[in-house]
């Protein structure tokens, strides 16, 4: 991890500077530092608190539960309008709009607010008719262990599965998404499993 997180700040990029300072800061918070989707996150008991990343035109801080932050400077943005409930960004153009005291108040803001549990916990839309693509319902047809694992799987499971094939726009990937697939249902297992228990 260490060896990532080196490699990312090393890296040359006309942002280094500023990312370097974003980093100085969060390492005074005690948090403990490391890698993960690509960025180096900065975590508290194995919570995500904030990620340091830079980006062509801008680079920033992510903080996982920024809906709760105050944010007095009016200077958090939703990180992906529409998709992001929790995640808030600060992005930074260049490295003159660093303000380091109202920085380190935001990250230790952001640090009270996981100790004291204040996160916004992911619930599921209720999934209330189901979906399957003629290309899946065939498939499940020809495989009887696949096809009782499915009816076993939840209704947003089966959806999530069924909406993973019909977004595919070629033919040829969605039979390649459902030969991916099959194996995972035959196990019982969510097309997402993996990733919601990291």
């Amino acid at each position: 991890m260490s060896e990532k997180v080196e490699r990312y700040y090393a890296e040359e990029h006309h942002f280094s500077s500023g990312i370097d300072r974003l980093r100085d800061l969060a390492l005074k918070t005690g948090l403990e530092e490391t890698f993960k989707w690509m960025f180096p996150t900065y975590t508290l008991n194995g919570k995500n608190v904030l990620s340091i990343c830079k980006f062509k035109k801008h680079f920033g801080i992510w903080f996982f539960h920024g809906v709760f932050l105050k944010d007095e400077k009016q200077v958090l943005e939703n990180a992906q309008e529409g998709k992001t409930k929790a995640m808030r960004h600060w992005k930074f153009y260049s490295i003159s709009e660093i303000d380091e005291t109202a920085i380190l108040a935001y990250m230790e803001e952001a640090i009270e607010n996981q100790k004291e549990g204040r996160v916004l916990v992911p619930t599921k839309s209720k999934a209330t008719k189901k979906r399957v693509p003629k290309l899946l319902k065939d498939a499940l047809a020809k495989n009887a262990k696949a096809s009782s694992a499915f009816k076993k799987l939840s209704l947003y499971n089966q959806n999530e599965y069924g909406a993973y094939i019909d977004t595919a726009k070629q033919e040829k990937t969605k039979i390649s998404r459902l030969e991916k697939i099959l194996p995972m249902i035959e196990d019982g297992k969510g097309l997402n499993d993996l990733y919601r228990k990291k």
